[in-house]
């Protein structure tokens, strides 16, 4: 018994959609809520530095973190607990 084209096609038609839509969705962005908070907390201005920092912070890349930080000012203590919250953001 073979299968109706017609039911064939709306299945391939439905596999090539949900498979383009996989595809095109964006890359889920991480929350770096710890490390800003408390970044925010301790004063620090927020800028996109310091958000690459804590992302490498929440990528597993602790020196990478402190490093960026210390580069952009901000206390090497501030810093280190920065990068150490990063990987807990949720």
């Amino acid at each position: 018994m073979h299968p109706s084209p017609r039911i064939v096609s709306t299945l391939a038609a439905l596999t090539l959609t949900l498979g383009g839509t996989v595809i095109a969705a964006p890359a889920a962005h991480a929350d770096l809520g710890d490390c800003t908070a408390y970044l925010q907390d301790q004063g620090v201005e927020l800028t996109d530095s310091i958000r690459t920092a804590c992302y490498y912070g929440l990528v597993g890349s602790h020196d990478m973190c402190v490093n960026a930080m210390t580069q952009a000012a901000v206390s090497d203590p501030v810093a280190t607990e920065a990068c150490r919250r990063a990987p807990v953001s949720s």
